[in-house]
């Protein structure tokens, strides 16, 4: 007896089945598109003040070093990684670097608690966890990898 199928989710609607299967990659496909946008607006604010007030005011106190690379890397991978995660272009790639960002911002994090509410984890916790899924994933069929057929 297996405990996890893999023939996939039992439709909550039988007769829908179908329509769930054309659905899927769609919901993939928001979820690249929402997660890149939601970067784009995480990283903005951070090239509006500029890498060397961010390393000063939120990773050198953090304990992240060398705070001003660790900035300009973070602004780099929020904006122009969350462009290509919509775009489905170098998803991986860019996934995997995200996903060593947010590991770091999740420990950063964990000294204020779990709660967002007190600057915890919590919330950068959300965010590892999409990202992992898109690492894992790929671009899908309706990406710019798929598109060119190089999913790295």
């Amino acid at each position: 007896m297996t405990i996890f199928s893999t023939s996939g989710p039992r439709p909550m609607i039988p007769a829908l089945a179908g329509t769930y299967a054309k659905a899927e990659p769609w919901g993939y496909l928001l979820l690249r598109v929402v997660t890149g946008a939601m970067l784009i607006a995480h990283g903005w604010p951070k090239l509006m003040a500029g890498p060397a007030a961010i390393a000063a005011n939120v990773m050198a106190r953090r304990g992240i070093e060398p705070a001003y690379v660790v900035a300009c890397i973070a602004i780099f991978l929020e904006i122009v990684g969350a462009v290509c995660i919509i775009l489905g272009l170098l998803t991986r790639p860019f996934a995997a670097l995200l996903v060593i960002e947010f590991l770091i911002i999740v420990k950063s994090h964990l000294n204020a608690g779990w709660s967002v509410g007190g600057g915890g984890a919590e919330f950068a916790f959300l965010w590892l966890i999409a990202l992992i899924y898109i690492l894992i994933r790929g671009g899908g069929p309706y990406s710019l990898d798929a598109k060119l057929g190089k999913e790295v």
